[in-house]
Protein backbone atom coordinates (compact mmCIF):
# COMPACT_ATOMS: atom_id res chain seq x y z
CA UNK A 1 0.00 0.00 0.00
CA UNK A 2 3.10 2.32 0.77
CA UNK A 3 4.72 1.79 -2.68
CA UNK A 4 1.02 2.29 -4.35
CA UNK A 5 0.90 5.55 -2.36
CA UNK A 6 4.40 6.29 -3.46
CA UNK A 7 3.72 6.41 -7.48
CA UNK A 8 -0.37 7.76 -6.85
CA UNK A 9 2.00 10.46 -5.14
CA UNK A 10 4.65 10.96 -8.14
CA UNK A 11 2.01 10.86 -10.87
CA UNK A 12 0.20 13.63 -9.16
CA UNK A 13 3.69 15.87 -8.64
CA UNK A 14 4.39 15.01 -11.86
CA UNK A 15 1.25 16.29 -13.34
CA UNK A 16 1.62 19.35 -11.52
CA UNK A 17 -1.36 18.63 -9.55
CA UNK A 18 -1.91 19.54 -5.39
CA UNK A 19 -3.63 16.64 -3.48
CA UNK A 20 -6.81 19.54 -3.27
CA UNK A 21 -7.07 19.55 -6.52
CA UNK A 22 -6.32 16.14 -7.61
CA UNK A 23 -9.19 15.28 -4.91
CA UNK A 24 -11.25 17.68 -6.69
CA UNK A 25 -10.59 16.08 -10.16
CA UNK A 26 -11.39 12.14 -8.19
CA UNK A 27 -13.89 13.08 -6.45
CA UNK A 28 -12.26 12.60 -3.09
CA UNK A 29 -10.67 14.91 -0.29
CA UNK A 30 -7.77 16.37 0.28
CA UNK A 31 -7.15 13.99 3.15
CA UNK A 32 -8.58 10.52 1.74
CA UNK A 33 -5.59 11.22 -0.91
CA UNK A 34 -3.41 11.92 1.63
CA UNK A 35 -4.19 8.64 3.30
CA UNK A 36 -3.91 6.70 0.42
CA UNK A 37 -0.68 8.53 -1.07
CA UNK A 38 1.10 7.64 2.33
CA UNK A 39 -0.18 4.25 2.73
CA UNK A 40 -2.54 3.82 5.51
CA UNK A 41 -5.81 3.70 3.44
CA UNK A 42 -6.72 1.13 0.61
CA UNK A 43 -7.45 2.66 -2.72
CA UNK A 44 -10.92 2.24 -3.91
CA UNK A 45 -11.99 1.12 -7.63
CA UNK A 46 -13.15 4.63 -8.73
CA UNK A 47 -9.81 6.36 -7.42
CA UNK A 48 -7.56 4.36 -9.58
CA UNK A 49 -10.33 4.59 -12.55
CA UNK A 50 -10.28 8.68 -12.08
CA UNK A 51 -6.80 8.88 -10.99
CA UNK A 52 -5.61 7.64 -14.28
CA UNK A 53 -7.31 10.03 -16.06
CA UNK A 54 -6.04 12.77 -14.22
CA UNK A 55 -2.14 11.82 -14.74
CA UNK A 56 -2.36 11.22 -18.23
CA UNK A 57 -3.51 7.35 -18.15
CA UNK A 58 0.00 5.56 -18.16
CA UNK A 59 -1.60 2.35 -17.07
CA UNK A 60 0.68 2.12 -13.96
CA UNK A 61 -2.58 2.85 -11.38
CA UNK A 62 -4.50 0.47 -13.37
CA UNK A 63 -2.32 -2.98 -13.35
CA UNK A 64 -1.11 -2.36 -9.96
CA UNK A 65 -4.39 -1.93 -8.16
CA UNK A 66 -5.62 -5.72 -8.67
CA UNK A 67 -2.36 -6.90 -7.31
CA UNK A 68 -2.86 -4.73 -4.58
CA UNK A 69 -6.70 -5.72 -4.01
CA UNK A 70 -6.06 -9.26 -3.49
CA UNK A 71 -4.44 -8.16 0.03
CA UNK A 72 -7.63 -6.42 1.03
CA UNK A 73 -9.38 -8.54 3.83
CA UNK A 74 -6.43 -10.28 5.08
CA UNK A 75 -5.13 -10.10 8.78
CA UNK A 76 -1.85 -8.05 9.13
CA UNK A 77 -0.55 -11.26 10.86
CA UNK A 78 -1.36 -13.54 7.86
CA UNK A 79 -0.14 -12.14 5.15
CA UNK A 80 2.85 -13.39 4.76
CA UNK A 81 1.56 -16.82 5.21
CA UNK A 82 -0.46 -15.93 2.38
CA UNK A 83 2.13 -15.12 -0.27
CA UNK A 84 4.01 -18.59 0.64
CA UNK A 85 1.23 -20.17 -0.01
CA UNK A 86 0.27 -18.48 -3.32
CA UNK A 87 3.71 -20.84 -4.29
CA UNK A 88 3.60 -23.46 -2.30
CA UNK A 89 3.72 -27.18 -3.54
CA UNK A 90 3.02 -28.61 -0.46
CA UNK A 91 -0.05 -27.42 2.07
CA UNK A 92 -1.06 -29.54 4.71
CA UNK A 93 -3.92 -27.80 7.37
CA UNK A 94 -4.98 -29.10 10.54
CA UNK A 95 -8.39 -28.00 11.92
CA UNK A 96 -10.37 -28.23 14.59
CA UNK A 97 -12.00 -24.73 15.50
CA UNK A 98 -14.04 -23.74 11.60
CA UNK A 99 -13.43 -25.11 8.63
CA UNK A 100 -10.11 -23.71 6.84
CA UNK A 101 -10.74 -20.87 4.74
CA UNK A 102 -9.86 -22.64 1.39
CA UNK A 103 -12.77 -25.00 1.67
CA UNK A 104 -15.07 -22.23 2.93
CA UNK A 105 -18.78 -21.95 0.79
CA UNK A 106 -19.54 -18.17 1.00
CA UNK A 107 -22.38 -18.58 2.74
CA UNK A 108 -20.00 -20.16 5.71
CA UNK A 109 -17.78 -17.75 5.59
CA UNK A 110 -19.74 -15.09 5.52
CA UNK A 111 -21.85 -16.64 8.72
CA UNK A 112 -18.42 -16.10 10.03
CA UNK A 113 -18.05 -12.51 9.16
CA UNK A 114 -21.35 -11.72 9.98
CA UNK A 115 -20.96 -12.53 13.89
CA UNK A 116 -17.09 -10.94 14.25
CA UNK A 117 -16.39 -9.38 16.98
CA UNK A 118 -15.67 -6.26 16.96
CA UNK A 119 -18.47 -6.11 14.22
CA UNK A 120 -17.62 -5.49 10.47
CA UNK A 121 -19.19 -3.16 8.19
CA UNK A 122 -20.82 -4.39 4.86
CA UNK A 123 -17.33 -3.01 2.85
CA UNK A 124 -15.48 -5.41 4.95
CA UNK A 125 -17.31 -8.38 4.82
CA UNK A 126 -17.10 -8.15 1.25
CA UNK A 127 -13.40 -7.29 1.56
CA UNK A 128 -12.88 -10.13 3.27
CA UNK A 129 -14.55 -12.60 0.93
CA UNK A 130 -13.42 -11.36 -1.96
CA UNK A 131 -9.61 -12.00 -0.21
CA UNK A 132 -10.61 -15.75 0.31
CA UNK A 133 -12.12 -16.52 -3.03
CA UNK A 134 -9.37 -15.09 -4.28
CA UNK A 135 -7.25 -17.92 -2.19
CA UNK A 136 -9.63 -20.72 -2.75
CA UNK A 137 -8.81 -20.40 -6.41
CA UNK A 138 -5.01 -22.31 -5.67
CA UNK A 139 -7.13 -25.65 -5.18
CA UNK A 140 -7.94 -25.30 -8.70
CA UNK A 141 -5.07 -23.22 -10.05
CA UNK A 142 -2.19 -25.55 -8.42
CA UNK A 143 -2.91 -29.06 -9.63
CA UNK A 144 0.70 -29.69 -8.77
CA UNK A 145 0.40 -28.13 -5.45
CA UNK A 146 -0.60 -31.37 -2.96
CA UNK A 147 -3.20 -30.27 -0.29
CA UNK A 148 -3.99 -32.22 2.33
CA UNK A 149 -6.43 -31.20 5.04
CA UNK A 150 -7.50 -32.94 8.61
CA UNK A 151 -10.78 -31.88 9.67
CA UNK A 152 -12.55 -32.84 12.83
CA UNK A 153 -15.90 -34.26 12.36
CA UNK A 154 -17.51 -31.63 15.02
CA UNK A 155 -16.85 -28.98 12.35
CA UNK A 156 -19.44 -30.22 10.87
CA UNK A 157 -21.64 -31.70 13.24
CA UNK A 158 -22.10 -27.68 14.59
CA UNK A 159 -24.16 -26.77 11.73
CA UNK A 160 -22.30 -23.24 11.54
CA UNK A 161 -24.92 -21.06 10.04
CA UNK A 162 -27.55 -23.65 9.58
CA UNK A 163 -28.58 -26.90 8.12
CA UNK A 164 -28.90 -25.29 4.70
CA UNK A 165 -25.58 -23.90 5.09
CA UNK A 166 -24.05 -26.93 5.84
CA UNK A 167 -25.97 -28.82 3.34
CA UNK A 168 -23.99 -26.71 0.69
CA UNK A 169 -20.71 -27.00 2.39
CA UNK A 170 -20.69 -30.60 2.83
CA UNK A 171 -21.23 -30.55 -0.78
CA UNK A 172 -18.41 -28.19 -1.88
CA UNK A 173 -16.13 -30.28 0.35
CA UNK A 174 -17.15 -33.62 -1.41
CA UNK A 175 -16.91 -32.05 -4.70
CA UNK A 176 -13.15 -30.57 -3.51
CA UNK A 177 -12.09 -34.21 -2.37
CA UNK A 178 -12.29 -35.13 -5.79
CA UNK A 179 -9.31 -33.40 -6.98
CA UNK A 180 -6.35 -35.39 -7.73
CA UNK A 181 -4.29 -33.03 -5.74
CA UNK A 182 -6.22 -32.77 -2.49
CA UNK A 183 -6.43 -35.04 0.01
CA UNK A 184 -9.43 -34.66 3.07
CA UNK A 185 -9.55 -36.60 6.47
CA UNK A 186 -12.23 -36.29 8.69
CA UNK A 187 -10.80 -36.99 12.61
CA UNK A 188 -13.90 -38.37 13.99
CA UNK A 189 -14.85 -37.53 17.61
CA UNK A 190 -14.65 -41.85 18.56
CA UNK A 191 -11.25 -40.84 18.57
CA UNK A 192 -11.01 -39.93 22.32
CA UNK A 193 -7.18 -38.51 21.61
CA UNK A 194 -4.66 -37.46 18.66
CA UNK A 195 -1.29 -35.56 18.19
CA UNK A 196 -2.99 -32.30 17.34
CA UNK A 197 -4.77 -31.44 20.64
CA UNK A 198 -2.01 -28.20 21.22
CA UNK A 199 -4.27 -26.64 18.47
CA UNK A 200 -4.49 -25.93 14.52
CA UNK A 201 -1.81 -26.05 12.53
CA UNK A 202 -0.86 -25.68 8.78
CA UNK A 203 2.53 -26.59 7.20
CA UNK A 204 3.83 -25.65 3.39
CA UNK A 205 6.56 -26.56 1.36
CA UNK A 206 8.20 -23.89 -1.00
CA UNK A 207 9.72 -24.66 -4.53
CA UNK A 208 13.02 -24.44 -3.01
CA UNK A 209 12.11 -27.63 -0.54
CA UNK A 210 12.06 -25.01 2.58
CA UNK A 211 9.36 -26.09 5.09
CA UNK A 212 7.17 -23.22 6.99
CA UNK A 213 4.65 -23.65 9.74
CA UNK A 214 1.43 -21.06 10.76
CA UNK A 215 -0.06 -21.85 13.94
CA UNK A 216 -3.21 -19.09 14.27
CA UNK A 217 -5.01 -18.05 17.55
CA UNK A 218 -7.79 -15.43 18.05
CA UNK A 219 -5.90 -12.19 17.51
CA UNK A 220 -2.54 -13.23 16.21
CA UNK A 221 -0.67 -16.15 13.79
CA UNK A 222 2.38 -17.30 14.20
CA UNK A 223 5.15 -18.22 11.28
CA UNK A 224 7.08 -20.15 11.80
CA UNK A 225 10.25 -21.15 9.95
CA UNK A 226 13.18 -22.62 12.79
CA UNK A 227 13.76 -26.29 11.41
CA UNK A 228 13.18 -28.26 15.04
CA UNK A 229 10.25 -26.76 15.82
CA UNK A 230 9.04 -27.51 11.94
CA UNK A 231 9.90 -30.73 12.44
CA UNK A 232 7.57 -31.45 15.58
CA UNK A 233 4.97 -30.25 13.89
CA UNK A 234 5.42 -32.38 11.08
CA UNK A 235 5.69 -35.30 13.50
CA UNK A 236 2.91 -34.27 15.11
CA UNK A 237 0.80 -33.85 11.43
CA UNK A 238 1.81 -37.98 9.94
CA UNK A 239 0.65 -39.04 13.28
CA UNK A 240 -2.47 -37.47 12.89
CA UNK A 241 -2.88 -38.61 9.38
CA UNK A 242 -2.79 -42.25 10.55
CA UNK A 243 -5.02 -41.44 13.40
CA UNK A 244 -7.84 -40.09 11.09
CA UNK A 245 -10.33 -42.09 8.91
CA UNK A 246 -8.84 -43.05 5.64
CA UNK A 247 -9.52 -40.60 2.63
CA UNK A 248 -12.41 -43.45 1.43
CA UNK A 249 -13.68 -43.42 4.71
CA UNK A 250 -14.00 -39.78 5.37
CA UNK A 251 -16.16 -39.04 1.94
CA UNK A 252 -18.52 -41.79 3.41
CA UNK A 253 -18.82 -39.95 6.75
CA UNK A 254 -19.41 -36.91 4.76
CA UNK A 255 -21.68 -38.44 2.81
CA UNK A 256 -24.04 -40.15 5.77
CA UNK A 257 -23.59 -36.50 7.65
CA UNK A 258 -25.00 -35.28 4.33
CA UNK A 259 -28.12 -37.81 4.42
CA UNK A 260 -28.36 -36.73 7.89
CA UNK A 261 -29.48 -33.23 7.48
Amino acid sequence: MRTFGAVLQALREHSGLSREEFGDLVGFSKHTVASVELGRRMPDLVLVERGEEATGNTGALRKSFPKLARQAGLAAWFRQWAGLEATAITLYTYECRLIPGLLQTEAYARTLFTNQLPPLDDEQIEAQWVARAERQRLLRERPNTAFGFILEEHLFRRCTGGVNVTRELVDHVLEIADLRNVEIQIMPTVQTTHAGLDGPMQLLETPANRWFAYCEGQRAGLLVSEAQEISVLQRRYARMRSQALTLTDSVSLLQRMRGDL
